[in-house]
C-alpha cells in the first residue's frame, strides 16, 4: 500500500506469520506463530526514513531489499519502541545502508537494553527462534529533539508511555496526516495483553486518545493484516479490543474462559497463539 501527499510518500512492508516451536498451542491451535510485523519507510524525493526493523535475519535481509527497491537514499532507522520484534533486525538494515543512523527516545533504548539482557536472549527469544536471531545486536542512538528532518518535513517522536509494553512512542508526520503508532495501535491482529494489567490497559486506552488527538488520516499498526486500510479507525477497534478484554477478565476465572470469550467476540483476528498467551498471563 502506497500513499502520497505533499511531496512524500509512505510505503508498508509486513512480515508475515513466523512459525515457532510447538508448545503449549492455543486451545484449537495446530501451530505456534509470531503475529505479522510492519515496517513503514517513509519517503522524499531522494531520501527516505525506515520505521522499525523487524525481528530475524531472514526477515531483516528482505527488508533490507525492499528498501533498496525504493531507489531512496536511506537516511534514517526509527525505533518505535523496545521489543525485539521491531528492532532486533537493526543490524542487517544498517549493514545495507552503511550511511543511515538508527534513533530511538532514551526510554525506549533503556527497554532495548532490558529486553535482550543476555537472559532473556536465552530463555525467551532464542528457544523460539534458535539459529534466525542475528549473533550481535545494534542498538539506536539517541534522538534527544524527538525530531527527524526528512526534505524539510519533520517525522516527530511522541511519548505514549504504556501501550503492548512500557515506554513506547509512535511516529508523527503532521505534514500528510500520518501517524506510524508502533505497537499502539494493532490492525486486525490479536493484541498481546500479557504485559498490561488494569492499570496498564487504562494508559494503553489513554496512549490511544494521544494519537487521537493527532487527527491522523493514515494509521500504520505495527501488527496487521497486510493490505488492510491503514485508516484511523484502528484507533477505536484497538480500544474496543481492550475493553472487551477488560470486560471478560471481570466475569471470568480461568484462562480459558478468558480466552474463549475474547475470541467469540474477535473470531477474525490473526493469530490467536497472543490472546491464549495474554489469558494465561491474566489469570495465571
Amino acid at each position: 500500500m502506497t500513499d502520497q501527499s505533499a511531496s512524500l510518500s509512505w510505503d508498508v512492508h509486513v512480515a508475515p506469520l513466523e512459525p515457532m516451536p510447538g508448545g503449549d498451542l492455543a486451545p484449537g491451535e495446530k501451530e505456534r506463530s509470531w503475529s505479522p510485523i510492519s515496517a513503514t519507510l517513509i519517503s522524499g524525493e531522494r531520501d527516505a526514513v525506515l520505521v522499525d526493523a523487524l525481528l530475524t535475519v531472514g526477515q531483516a535481509n528482505d527488508l533490507a531489499e525492499w528498501v533498496a527497491a525504493h531507489g531512496k537514499n536511506l537516511t534514517a532507522v526509527y525505533i518505535t519502541h523496545g521489543h525485539g520484534d521491531h528492532w532486533f533486525g537493526l543490524g542487517a538494515v544498517l549493514d545495507r545502508f552503511p550511511n543511515a543512523r538508527a534513533f530511538a527516545l532514551p526510554a525506549v533504548i533503556e527497554q532495548m537494553r532490558a529486553g535482550s539482557a543476555p537472559e532473556l536472549l536465552e530463555a525467551f527469544w532464542k528457544p523460539r527462534f534458535d539459529g534466525k536471531l542475528p549473533r550481535d545486536l545494534v542498538f539506536a542512538e539517541p534522538l534527544d529533539d524527538h525530531t527527524i528532518e526528512l526534505e524539510g518535513h519533520k517525522l516527530v517522536a511522541v511519548e505514549l508511555g504504556h501501550t503492548d509494553t512500557n515506554q513506547t512512542t509512535c511516529l508523527h508526520v503532521r505534514d500528510v496526516g500520518l501517524v506510524v503508532a508502533g505497537d499502539a495501535a494493532y490492525n486486525d491482529v490479536h493484541l498481546y495483553l500479557a504485559e498490561s494489567d488494569p492499570q496498564g490497559r487504562r494508559e494503553w486506552i489513554a496512549a490511544l486518545d494521544t494519537i487521537e488527538v493527532l487527527h491522523p488520516q493514515t494509521v500504520i499498526a505495527g501488527h496487521q493484516r497486510a493490505g488492510r486500510h491503514d485508516g484511523p479507525e484502528i484507533i477505536e477497534e484497538t480500544r474496543q479490543y481492550i475493553r472487551d478484554f477488560d470486560r471478560i477478565a471481570e466475569t471470568t476465572s480461568t484462562a480459558r474462559d478468558l480466552y474463549d470469550q475474547v475470541l467469540a467476540l474477535h473470531p477474525d483476528r490473526i493469530n490467536p497463539d497472543v490472546a491464549w498467551i495474554s489469558a494465561q498471563a491474566l489469570k495465571s
